[in-house]
């Protein structure tokens, strides 16, 4: 078994409901080359990526970690994606920049009233993404 076996905890249903437990397996980015996305997250991540006809996925590299998924489409989701994924790394700053080195682009740069920062970029087929410090629910 290798720690990538391990599944992600299940998250316990509301109390007083039948719901079954439930964890995210996966997110899913729609893509014109599953591989050079799939290889490139990888890179960013520390995940280890794993291709397959039209699909590739890369794996976490800690246990319990989500799955990113790369399916290839005919043609690439217009506009703002709805659905992004949140990074929190030790020194943000650094990470940034070696993400724009290898071809992220910056979309802006955040902070609540209470001062916590996050700065948004864009892979390369343009998915949009958060980097921040890791931080309490």
């Amino acid at each position: 078994m290798t720690d990538h076996d391990v599944p992600a905890p299940l998250v316990p249903p509301v109390p007083g409901t039948t719901a079954p437990a439930v964890r995210v397996g996966m997110v899913t980015f729609d893509t014109a080359d599953a591989a050079a996305l799939a290889s490139w997250w990888a890179a960013r991540t520390g995940g280890r990526a794993e291709q397959h006809p039209g699909f590739a996925m890369v794996l976490p590299a800690a246990p319990g970690g989500v799955t990113l998924g790369f399916q290839e489409v005919p043609d690439p989701t217009p506009g703002k994606n709805r659905v992004h994924v949140d990074l929190a790394v030790e020194d943000v700053p650094s990470w940034v920049e070696g993400a724009l080195a290898a071809g992220a682009t910056r979309v802006g740069e955040h902070t609540l009233p209470d001062g916590f920062r996050w700065t948004v970029l864009a892979d390369p087929d343009g998915n949009q993404f958060c980097v921040s410090p890791a931080h309490e629910g």
